[in-house]
């Protein structure tokens, strides 16, 4: 993923609570990340908190992390659908500067009140302020 096509990056530190019995990073818990942080940039492309994974693409681990590593998870669009938004994430070691993992589709798919997908309305990527969701706002 070249720096110019990544729409919003991250960074982490990995903790001795995030590691396994061998001592480097837990895969379930860069998995964990990387759908989170995947997940918070759909809700914001999208306009909706009501915004679900629905398919994550084949994951390779290709290197790890150690405790003290620094991560950086980068993120860019690739598709608009109907209802959906479509990712590919890459979380590269900032210490050894090796690619830890790509994930070539994460899709994310709006929902209403039932759980079916619903029409979002959007077709490009923002980095305005103006799509955040204000469902969870407190007016009072």
């Amino acid at each position: 993923m070249a720096s110019d096509d990544i729409s919003s990056s991250v960074r982490k530190w990995v903790k001795p609570e995030d590691l396994n019995a061998h001592g480097t990073l837990f895969g379930g818990q860069l998995l964990r990340w990387v759908d989170e942080e995947a997940a918070i940039y759909a809700v914001l492309q999208l306009g909706s908190a009501r915004v679900v994974t629905k398919y994550l693409s084949e994951i390779e681990f290709v290197s790890t992390a150690r405790q003290g590593d620094l991560l950086e998870l980068r993120l860019a669009p690739t598709a608009f659908g109907r209802t959906s938004l479509t990712l590919r994430a890459e979380v590269v070691n900032m210490v050894t500067r090796r690619r830890i993992l790509t994930l070539e589709r994460l899709v994310f798919v709006t929902v209403d009140e039932q759980g079916r997908p619903s029409p979002h309305g959007f077709t490009d990527v923002t980095a305005r302020r103006d799509r955040i969701p204000h469902e969870h706002v407190d007016e009072g």
